[in-house]
């Protein structure tokens, strides 16, 4: 007898773990990132490159279950799950499980959120098959460790469609066969390449989006009849050959399902306390070190920035573009403007890309170069080294062994809850903000999802209001 295909093994467990409770840390831990999520997807709407999200919501969001963050108007599932999920992910301010290099939240939470309520599913179902598609999410990234990054594409996007297919299945009531097949089917839609960094263009911000709706059309068209391949994460047109170029990606997969429901990794997942690539955070924690030790800006003769290798092609390649980035989102990932907006503005915050880099800015990432760091543990760890030399002939050395907000550094419960008012509050009133945030806390208890709905489709409130 052959083996069972990859997916129909994921698809079996995930159906009997949704049914079992969530130990106590992992439910915890799924409150916060789903809260974390909506908080920076409502930022977005207060943001330029959230501005195409919210006109395209508008064109479609004509009646229907699924709520589009901050507005009133419901939308067909997989049109709410693609904005939001647009949303969520335009900032660069959503969560990260670093090991896997996988953005889990920002297809996971719009694929549960608009699923759940087309279902009209318990709270208790869409937090556990919101904390159990992390994990599978992540157990892909990590069978392959950054090969689907190596190849110009993201686990979040190509791997997350899968994974938000059966998510989708499982809510909407599908047989097995049915989720298989919408595994299987959301292969064919599964896409998202990193050419965007060329121009700095925001069509990034779309990949985590794209995979929800594909993921919830794909279960709708498995339930109406039609067919996908059993293989599509191990076969040798699968995910982990196709977009990882990795023969044994799906064998690996397969064997990290054994311990799936009796090891968790959400719980690991960092949080981002900077909007911008989360490969920056540690360089700009390391210019935050040198202004605490008294370096300015303008003493700053050199700074040499020294990156894990297998992240330059994000923030350091093309070198001379990123040290002129054509447009504040593009300086999301640019080196060089991160590293110069902490030691010249003393902040990287939204406001920061939401203009061009200031010539003072500009001036200090024109007197920045990067060089390899010698040894690293990425993706493990998003490690960093500053060296920077002063007018007067003063060295300094700054290291970050790993950013603030991953599993050997975790941020807070209270840390979380102050970021995400803060996100809510540019789009929401106080008391809405307070609503959602009481509505995720007890969302394990609920019998549907009337109350957050209630409470996310709170219309934006007139200029200046803000429960910052």
């Amino acid at each position: 007898m052959s083996a069972v295909p990859v997916a129909r093994r994921l698809v079996r467990q995930f159906r009997s773990l949704v049914r079992q409770p969530l130990p106590a840390e992992v439910e915890e831990a799924a409150k916060l990132h789903l809260l974390d999520a909506l908080g920076v997807g409502l930022a977005a709407r207060a943001s330029s490159v959230g501005r195409p999200y919210s006109r395209y919501a508008a064109g479609v969001a004509l009646g229907g279950p699924a709520t589009v963050l901050g507005s009133a108007m419901g939308a067909p599932a997989s049109e709410a799950a693609l904005v939001n999920g647009g949303l969520i992910h335009s900032l660069e301010y959503d969560d990260t499980h670093t090991g896997s290099i996988a953005h889990g939240s920002a297809v996971l939470a719009p694929t549960v959120l608009a699923a759940g309520e087309a279902a009209g599913a318990a709270g208790a179902t869409v937090l556990k098959a919101f904390a159990l598609g992390w994990e599978t999410l992540i157990r892909m990234g990590l069978a392959s460790a950054a090969g689907f990054q190596a190849l110009g594409f993201q686990v979040t996007s190509v791997g997350g469609t899968l994974v938000a297919a059966m998510m989708a299945a499982e809510l909407s009531g599908a047989s097995e066969d049915e989720a298989v097949a919408a595994v299987g089917i959301a292969l064919s839609g599964s896409s998202g390449g990193f050419e965007f960094l060329t121009n700095g263009s925001s069509v990034k911000s779309m990949h985590p989006g794209w995979a929800a709706h594909v993921g919830i059309t794909a279960a709708a068209m498995a339930r109406a009849g039609l067919t996908g391949p059993e293989t599509a994460i191990e076969g040798r047109n699968g995910l982990f050959r196709a977009f990882a170029g990795d023969e044994k990606g799906g064998a690996a997969f397969g064997s990290l399902l054994e311990d799936f429901g009796t090891v968790w990794h959400l719980p690991k997942a960092a949080f981002k306390f900077y909007p911008c690539c989360h490969y920056l955070h540690p360089f700009i924690e390391a210019a935050g070190r040198l202004a605490e030790d008294g370096v300015a800006a303008d003493e700053v003769d050199e700074l040499v920035c020294r990156a894990p290798a297998r992240t330059a092609a994000i923030i350091c390649e093309p070198w001379a573009l990123k040290q002129n980035p054509p447009s504040g989102h593009a300086a999301r990932w640019s080196l060089p403007v991160a590293v110069a907006a902490r030691l010249v503005d003393g902040r990287v915050d939204l406001a920061a890309f939401e203009a061009p880099a200031s010539p003072a800015v500009l001036a200090l990432a024109g007197r920045t170069r990067w060089e390899p760091l010698g040894r690293d543990n990425f993706p493990a760890a998003f490690e960093a080294e500053i060296f920077c030399r002063t007018r007067d002939g003063r060295i300094r050395e700054v290291r970050i062994d790993d950013v603030f907000g991953n599993a050997s550094r975790p941020a807070t419960p209270e840390d979380v809850r102050g970021k995400f008012r803060a996100n809510a509050g540019r789009t929401l009133p106080l008391e809405a903000v307070r609503m959602i945030e009481a509505a995720v806390d007890a969302i394990g208890a609920a019998l549907s999802l009337g109350p957050l709905q209630e409470a996310l489709r709170t219309e934006q409130p007139q200029p200046g209001r803000s429960a910052a």
